[in-house]
């Protein structure tokens, strides 16, 4: 392998000219160094008790708070995304650790009465070492967050290997972190393929979000060692319009899940379905929401749609959109960096990779169906299951279709984006695999269960 191959590069995708990041990438046997000192490391971690972890948490909370604007402003310059989405991204990565600082509090089991006789049954919960985590460039503080803080907050140390493209944000984050935290209880690991595989067969347990195909190998590889695992991946997410939906207010919000950091997010809408009469008002009202969408600088705070990430994903979307009939979009502005405007497109084959593949970039195809049957039909028939919008104001006609839907999470009249950091995130086919994220189902994760059976000692 070449030595430019083992580089790590990262640049603006605003302007490709300015490179942040160009180090020697480290190898498996630094990943297995990292893993064996944070092995090293955790039992210190665990047994300094709850108050410690407790306040190094909230610690780091402070310590991002305190360097909020500087990190939004990394965010903008490394991945593109909008000054807008990249402050609120800030500020919810501080809230992640302020709620999970809390956490070390929590009960970690229960008593129970035997069924016989004298004694206590106790179960409880304990970390299970080092947690190995994988994370993607589109949301380069709070998902490596909302992995790290559970972890940590169950007594685990961390191994981070963020993607190569966020190599600047994770060694910022690191940064913070490990001021809070004693030496070894968090560490980045930069690196590509060779390095995520070597974290892979050394860690403990691992959480991994990132593209299907590599999240299947990730499966595959734990779960052959026998470790626990989770795996968030690609989605091709639909909203649902129903014909007495606000037609205004569902334009908004898929038009902001299409084009909001051109759609790269796990959650975007990428098929937009409206239902019988909705159709004609939804296509004019939707094409009109994201042609107004501003296109351009993510350092504007007016700015919606940024760069996509590299050439290649620019060049990914623009190739999607290829022969089909569009309603809005389907340009390549004339700006320094890789930029796609947001696109909706109709009269889609239901062979097309739109409908079959997730295009990771601010593209959509509008779909006509005859009733909600047939909506929620065209929403699964697809291989994943992340998110659905559903859009009406008549909620018993929603209630009565949520149900059929095939998705991990279901958003009734809002954008198909957005998380809530406190429950479950996680989808369901190709989506997911594992337990889920975020929440307490995060402390579950990030922790085994112990039965203990105490019989009393028997005297003669």
């Amino acid at each position: 392998m070449t030595a430019a191959a083992r580089t790590l590069t990262s640049r603006n995708p605003a302007d490709p000219s300015d490179v942040l990041v160009s180090i020697p990438a480290p190898d498996a046997f630094a990943a297995a160094d990292a893993v064996e000192r944070a092995r090293a490391a955790q039992p210190g971690w665990l047994t300094g008790g709850a108050a410690a972890r407790s306040a190094a948490l909230g610690a780091v909370a402070a310590a991002i708070e305190a360097a909020a604007d500087e990190l939004a402003a990394l965010a903008v310059r490394e991945v593109g995304k909008p000054l807008a989405e990249a402050r609120a991204e800030v500020a919810r990565t501080v809230a992640i650790w302020r709620y999970h600082a809390q956490a070390p509090y929590e009960p970690s089991g229960a008593v129970h009465e035997p069924a016989v006789g004298p004694g206590l049954l106790l179960t409880r919960r304990r970390p299970h070492g080092v947690a190995g985590l994988i994370t993607p460039w589109n949301f380069p503080f709070a998902i490596p967050s909302w992995k790290a803080a559970p972890a940590l907050a169950a007594g685990n140390t961390v191994v981070l290997k963020p993607a190569p493209e966020a190599t600047a944000c994770a060694r910022r984050l690191a940064s913070l972190v490990e001021q809070a935290l004693p030496a070894d209880a968090f560490t980045v690991l930069p690196g590509g393929a060779t390095e995520g595989n070597a974290l892979v067969t050394a860690a403990d347990v691992v959480s991994f979000t990132g593209s299907t195909t590599v999240g299947k190998a990730v499966a595959r590889a734990t779960t052959a060692r026998g470790i626990p695992v989770q795996a968030e991946m690609g989605g091709l997410n639909a909203a649902i319009v129903l014909p007495d939906a606000d037609i205004g207010q569902a334009a908004a919000h898929i038009a902001a899940s299409i084009a909001g950091y051109a759609g790269q997010k796990c959650t975007a809408t990428s098929r937009v379905i409206a239902v019988g009469a909705a159709l004609d008002p939804l296509r004019e009202a939707l094409s009109e929401a994201l042609r107004a969408a501003t296109v351009g600088d993510p350092a504007d705070p007016s700015t919606v749609c940024g760069p996509l990430i590299n050439e290649h994903a620019r060049d990914q979307v623009s190739a999607a959109w290829d022969g089909l009939s569009v309603l809005a979009g389907g340009t390549v502005p004339g700006l320094p960096g890789w930029y796609a405007a947001p696109t909706l497109v109709e009269k889609v084959s239901p062979g097309h990779r739109l409908l079959c593949e997730e295009v990771f970039g601010p593209i959509a195809a509008l779909l006509p169906a005859d009733n909600l049957a047939h909506a929620v039909r065209i929403t699964n028939s697809v291989p994943y299951g992340l998110v659905t919008s559903v859009h009406s104001t008549g909620l018993d006609t929603v209630l009565h279709g949520l149900d059929q839907l095939d998705t991990g999470m279901i958003r009734v009249n809002a954008p198909s984006t957005g998380v809530d950091f406190h429950l479950p995130f996680g989808g369901a086919k190709a989506s997911s695999h594992g337990p889920r994220e975020q929440g307490r189902a995060a402390l579950e994760f990030y922790t085994s269960s112990r039965t203990y059976t105490l019989s009393p000692a028997q005297t003669m």
